[in-house]
């Protein structure tokens, strides 16, 4: 008897369990789309709340790093803004990671302005250029790794380099300089690039299973520093205008 009321007992303890888990749906769904624009009302207490993080917000985007002698474009193959993005990268790489480094990239989709406009640059304005926290990382390519990259770069129309230059023809890379040399097969070089790309990112597959040197150094950190650099040292963001990658003719 005693072993039957503990059956009994069990199994309505399961049942009871059972049922709590049920799922459950809604008997009824409905939504509405809501216009939000300027003309939108402004709800003040939620205006009085978020007043004293916008403030500090605004006072640090606001902030001048330096000043650009000239607007700088975004352009394919090359372009002044690129140039100048590849150079800080470089120049932070070497100067972050206490190493030479060779050459550098950036991913023409990460450049999210299509010019820095001459006069101050702000802090705001880095953000805008680079608004995603993609990471520094150096990666270790043999001469033919490097071919594979810049061929790769080449089918894309060209992307921002420093340290490098090549000709596009028929989508490939030729006359390949790296540090103002030949592409040299049986050397190894050091690219500063972005953990995005180098993790396979953008269709770079064949970067993924090299790997990577990398301190957990913002991209935008190294381009913020390397203006406050320029301006310490009195020097305006110059217009660099040289082809770096160009179409053959």
């Amino acid at each position: 008897m005693i072993f039957s009321k503990y059956i009994n007992l069990l199994l309505l303890l399961t049942l009871s369990l059972a049922s709590c888990h049920r799922a459950m749906h809604p008997a009824k769904l409905a939504y509405h789309d809501y216009k939000i624009d300027a003309a939108a009302p402004r709800d003040s207490a939620m205006m009085r709340m978020l007043l004293p993080y916008r403030d500090s917000v605004d006072k640090s985007m606001n902030e001048v790093l330096g000043i650009a002698a000239a607007t700088l474009e975004k352009k394919q193959p090359s372009g002044s803004l690129g140039n100048f993005m590849a150079d800080a990268v470089l120049d932070m790489a070497a100067k972050q990671f206490k190493m030479p480094v060779d050459f550098a990239i950036i991913n023409y989709g990460g450049i999210r302005s299509l010019q820095l406009a001459k006069g101050e640059v702000t802090r705001g304005k880095v953000f805008e250029l680079m608004p995603f926290d993609n990471l520094l990382v150096l990666q270790k390519l043999s001469g033919d790794q490097v071919q594979q990259l810049f061929d790769y770069l080449a089918a894309r129309g060209g992307w921002p380099i420093a340290g490098a230059s090549f000709v596009i023809k028929n989508k490939q890379a030729t006359d390949v300089l790296v540090g103002g040399k030949p592409l040299d097969k049986n050397k190894t070089y050091t690219l500063a690039n972005s953990d995005y790309v180098a993790n396979g990112g953008d269709d770079a597959s064949f970067l993924k299973p090299i790997p990577q040197i990398n301190s957990g150094y913002l991209i935008r950190d190294a381009l913020l520093t390397y203006i406050r650099n320029l301006q310490q040292q009195g020097k305006p963001i110059a217009e660099i205008t040289e082809n770096r990658i160009r179409n053959a003719e």
